[in-house]
């Protein structure tokens, strides 16, 4: 069993509104899921994570009728902050998350792909780049753009991340990477749906950190 399939994300439904208490029982597991690989490269991505679903987490926790769905949260959080909003609350923590898992989402694709570095076809440095160019650079300053562009020189090898992909397991590439298509099925179109919430509701804001 591939060490992605333990962490899958629940379909979102045809609505997509997205159930708050199942949503963060998905990524409540994925900064466990970056520790297991050993990179030092994702440190700064599950810090973030971590960051932002404890601060949705109250929130939802402090009343869950009321924050049954991610819409419910920020539709109620607009109405409280009113002009802090949606630099403010559970709202401001969803748009650093939705970043992260759009950054895993990028890396992972990337990889499923076939994506290489043509002079260096074992390393994956060119694919975390193309996540953190499209997915976080622009909200970082230059400080922790620098951070990160030394995180990368210590990427992992190809082999070794998906070797870690598959449990540290000696499994065929193509395999451990069918494997990482399956996990984007679902988790690719979640993360589009919280997105496009953000979009709908024009609660994106395009600041840096």
């Amino acid at each position: 069993m591939a060490l992605l399939l333990d962490y899958e994300f629940a379909p979102p439904p045809d609505s997509k509104e997205i159930d708050t208490k199942v949503f963060l029982e998905s990524v409540f597991q994925l900064p466990s899921f970056l520790d297991r690989l050993g990179f030092k490269v994702f440190k700064l991505i599950r810090d973030d994570i971590k960051e932002s679903i404890t601060t949705i987490k109250a929130v939802y926790d402090s009343d869950p009728v009321k924050y049954e769905t991610l819409q419910q949260i920020l539709i109620a959080e607009k109405s409280m902050y009113g002009s802090e909003w949606p630099k403010a609350g559970a709202t401001l923590a969803l748009m650093w998350l939705k970043r992260c898992l759009r950054f895993i989402q990028i890396l992972l694709q990337s990889l499923a792909d076939g994506e290489r570095d043509k002079d260096n076809p074992n390393l994956i440095r060119i694919n975390i780049s193309k996540a953190y160019d499209e997915a976080l650079k622009r909200y970082h300053g230059w400080m922790i753009q620098n951070v990160f562009k030394a995180a990368v020189c210590a990427a992992p090898y190809r082999s070794d991340f998906l070797k870690a992909l598959s449990k540290n397991q000696e499994v065929a590439e193509e395999d451990c990477l069918s494997k990482v298509r399956q996990f984007l099925i679902n988790f690719t179109p979640a993360v589009d749906a919280i997105y496009e919430m953000y979009s709908i509701m024009n609660a994106e804001l395009d600041y840096k950190v």
